[in-house]
C-alpha cells in the first residue's frame, strides 16, 4: 500500500520524521469501494475519517421526500466524514458513497485520539483541516443563500475542477442546489454565451 499521497497531504500542514509517518501509516486500514457501495449510511454512528485515494466518495443527505442533497465531495486527496456523528458517537445523518470505484484509508476516532497523544503535532493538522471545512461550509452556506445557479456553479468548478467532467450532472446539480432539468438549461446558457 502506497502511503504517498496522505504523506503529501500531511506535510503542507506539518513535517513528520519517518518514525512518526510509520507510526501515523500503521493506524491506518484500507477499504475498497465498488460504485454505489456505502461507506457509511444516514443512521449510522461515524466511527472513522476517510481519506481517498482513488476515485471519489461524495456526501449527502435525503429530504422527506426522498430527494438528495449534496453536501460535498472527496475526491483523491481529500478527507470526509460526518464531523457531527465523528464528534458527538452520535447517529449521524449523513450517506457517504462511492461515486466510482474508490479506495479509502480509514482513521478510526479512537486511532485519532491515540495519535493526539503520540504525536502531538497532529493535534494541529487535525485543527487546520477542521477549520479549512468549517470555512468552506460556511462559504458555501452564504453562496447558497446568496449567490445566482451560474456562480455557484462556477465555485463548484474551482473547488472541484477534477470532477467538473466526471460527475453526474445530477449530482453537480444537487450540490449547487437546483434541479437536474434547470442544470442542463443554465449549461446549455452558458455554452451560448461562451
Amino acid at each position: 500500500m502506497s502511503f504517498e499521497l496522505i504523506l503529501q497531504s500531511i506535510s503542507k500542514y506539518i513535517q513528520l520524521t519517518p518514525v512518526e509517518s510509520a507510526h501515523f501509516t500503521s493506524l491506518l486500514y484500507t477499504r475498497h469501494l465498488r460504485r454505489k457501495d456505502f461507506l457509511l449510511e444516514d443512521g449510522d454512528i461515524c466511527k472513522n475519517s476517510a481519506f481517498t485515494i482513488k476515485g471519489c466518495l461524495k456526501g449527502y443527505t435525503v429530504d422527506q421526500n426522498g430527494d438528495a442533497h449534496v453536501l460535498n465531495f472527496a475526491p483523491p486527496g481529500w478527507w470526509i466524514a460526518d464531523m457531527y456523528s465523528l464528534l458527538s458517537q452520535k447517529p449521524g445523518t449523513l450517506n457517504i458513497e462511492a461515486n466510482e470505484e474508490t479506495e479509502v484509508l480509514l482513521l478510526s476516532k479512537t486511532n485519532q485520539e491515540q495519535l493526539y497523544h503520540d504525536i502531538p503535532k497532529f493535534e494541529r493538522f487535525f485543527r487546520i483541516i477542521t477549520e479549512n471545512s468549517l470555512v468552506a461550509y460556511q462559504q458555501r452556506l452564504m453562496d447558497n443563500l446568496s449567490l445566482p445557479a451560474e456562480e455557484r456553479f462556477n465555485n463548484f468548478c474551482k473547488r472541484y475542477p477534477s470532477l467538473v467532467n466526471s460527475m453526474s450532472k445530477k449530482d453537480i446539480a444537487s450540490y449547487i442546489g437546483v434541479t437536474p432539468e434547470f442544470f442542463s438549461r443554465m449549461q446549455a446558457r452558458m455554452v451560448r454565451k461562451a
